[in-house]
């Protein structure tokens, strides 16, 4: 009874496609560029293994320091109450 009427699909509008060319970018001097990302991303990846192993030094030294530190007051305690008695 009540149908809705739908609007008819419009066809897109035929159109030729060119193929452009890539242009490779020409190097300054001869020199290729790629040592020098190369030597980008393995200056970035030794920074990064440096600061993961200093970081993993600096816990361990807080680690020690912390046992060092609760063995101290354990043997505190101990010798304190050794020379009360």
């Amino acid at each position: 009874m009540l149908r809705p009427k739908l609007p008819d699909i419009p066809t897109p509008p035929t159109t030729t496609v060119t193929p452009q060319q890539a242009q490779t970018p020409a190097s300054s001097a001869g020199r290729p560029l790629a040592p020098y990302v190369g030597v980008g991303v393995g200056a970035v990846a030794a920074v990064v293994v440096v600061g993961i192993v200093l970081t993993a030094l600096l816990a361990a030294l807080a680690v020690s320091a912390v046992s060092v530190a609760i063995a101290a007051v354990v043997l505190r305690s101990l010798l304190s109450s050794a020379h009360k008695r």
